[in-house]
């Protein structure tokens, strides 16, 4: 039967580190500042946007919600965005998506600036984290994971690492961090041939392709570990990840929990890559 794999421990440990170095800045008069900018209601932002400001609260950050219509034009988003950019009070930005129809997402990526960017929306973070700068910021949710697997102290290193799913906010940037961290990675998606033969090779498994407990024992290694990002809401309207929990306990040494695990992580990063940016800042002025 496997570990449960919590979350809250891990992102308590990063709070604590955050909270530590935030103070401090404080004391000299530098204050690290989020900027979150959301448009229009959507529930599933609300719901992370009052996670966030909880956490922000808790390590010391101050954090501003700029709420904007839901009609807003692309070029009225560019100016607002280019004004967040340009106050010097405001170290991080996180742009809510996906963004309504009539916002061409790929034409403003560039209209956070990279310092600022602090879940990667920015093209020039992405490549960063394929250079393996680490003046970059990787998306949140990725960074979540491999903060829980070294929390844990889950082996990498020359360790077959699996990750299904291959989006630009979860899969790829996520098998990086994984080949920064020594493993052998292979990405799989909704169109790899005969899925279970090749993830129940992975000592590492990680299920990010966004479908209900779709990963059963039967893609699962004996004794691996399973970390599961996805979030969906199965039949009953009941939230799950993508991992058949129950069915992979079974198999796995450890796994995460959906809700519970890697979610919760995220805003801890996120408080994590708002302090990053601020020494940053420090630094550049």
């Amino acid at each position: 039967m496997a570990e449960i794999l919590k979350g809250k421990p891990v992102a308590d440990a990063i709070s604590a580190e955050v909270k530590s170095e935030a103070e401090a800045l404080r004391s000299q008069g530098i204050v690290p500042g989020l900027m979150i900018v959301r448009v229009g209601e959507r529930a599933d932002d609300l719901a992370y946007e009052n996670a966030a400001l909880k956490r922000m609260r808790a390590c010391a950050i101050d954090c501003t919600v700029t709420t904007l219509p839901e009609a807003i034009s692309q070029e009225q988003l560019i100016e607002k965005l280019s004004a967040i950019n340009a106050d010097v009070q405001v170290h991080g930005i996180l742009l809510f998506r996906p963004l309504p129809a009539q916002i061409d997402e790929k034409a403003i990526q560039h209209g956070i600036s990279p310092e600022k960017d602090i879940d990667c929306f920015n093209p020039v973070n992405l490549a960063k984290i394929v250079a393996d700068d680490a003046s970059g910021f990787p998306p949140c949710t990725p960074a979540a994971a491999i903060e829980i697997l070294k929390h844990y102290r889950i082996p990498l290193k020359g360790k077959r690492a699996v990750v299904i799913g291959r989006s630009l906010v979860v899969g790829k940037p996520l098998a990086m961090l994984l080949l920064k961290e020594n493993a052998t990675v292979t990405i799989c998606h909704s169109r790899t041939e005969d899925l279970p033969r090749v993830t129940v090779e992975a000592d590492v498994l990680i299920a990010a392709i966004g479908r209900a407990r779709m990963i059963t024992d039967g893609y699962i290694k004996e004794g691996a570990t399973v970390i599961d990002v996805g979030i969906n809401l199965d039949d009953t309207g009941n939230l799950c990840g993508d991992v058949d929990t129950e069915k992979g306990k079974e198999k796995a040494a450890f796994i995460t929990p959906v809700p519970g695990g890697v979610g919760s992580v995220t805003t801890a990063v996120l408080a994590r890559h708002v302090l990053k940016a601020c020494k940053i800042a420090v630094q550049r002025n």
